[in-house]
């Protein structure tokens, strides 16, 4: 018996002029050079940047896979950093890791976040806090966008946010809980 061969989806793009191709591609390097920000703000939200990096690439791929479909949403950069962190959690189920923080973080997250403490402060939250925390203040998402983006209801995203920013201040010497 032969061993099943992984079959490779590509999109189809039967029927469709050079102007529209053009201007398809013109709108996947716009997402595109989201990018290096995506990658950002989950190496923060997950305390891994190898796995960030991983996971980004990932989403983009399959991004441009289903291009036809996503560059109709009304966020295709919050569809890649939902599917990234799906990816990315997917991982870590896998290989059954608690501590999202083993591995010091590279300088080009620690760079765009000088703050020691406040990092620290942030590495301790729980991960569906980080990821909102890091949406709505490092991608600077409205409610709305973030809810899309996490795939979770606004009202969510209100509690979490004012949850870990309890914390965040309990930890900073703040307010007390």
């Amino acid at each position: 018996m032969k061993p099943k061969r992984a079959v490779r989806r590509v999109p189809r793009v039967d029927g469709i002029s050079e102007v529209d191709t053009s201007v398809t591609q013109d709108r996947f390097q716009e997402l595109h050079a989201h990018r290096d920000r995506l990658y950002r703000a989950l190496a923060l939200a997950l305390g891994n940047p190898g796995l960030a990096a991983d996971a980004i690439d990932e989403a983009m791929v399959r991004a441009y896979t289903r291009w036809d479909r996503i560059e109709a949403y009304a966020s295709p950069e919050g569809w890649v950093y939902r599917v990234a962190m799906n990816v990315a959690r997917s991982a870590l189920r896998k290989t059954r890791r608690e501590d999202l923080w083993d591995q010091p973080p590279e300088t080009t997250v620690v760079d765009q976040h000088p703050d020691l403490e406040l990092r620290e402060a942030i590495s301790r939250l729980p991960v569906n806090f980080r990821s909102v925390v890091v949406a709505r203040f490092l991608l600077d998402w409205s409610t709305a966008e973030t809810a899309e983006g996490l795939g979770i209801p606004e009202g969510t995203v209100k509690t979490r946010l004012k949850r870990a920013l309890r914390r965040l201040a309990k930890d900073l010497g703040g307010e007390e809980e």
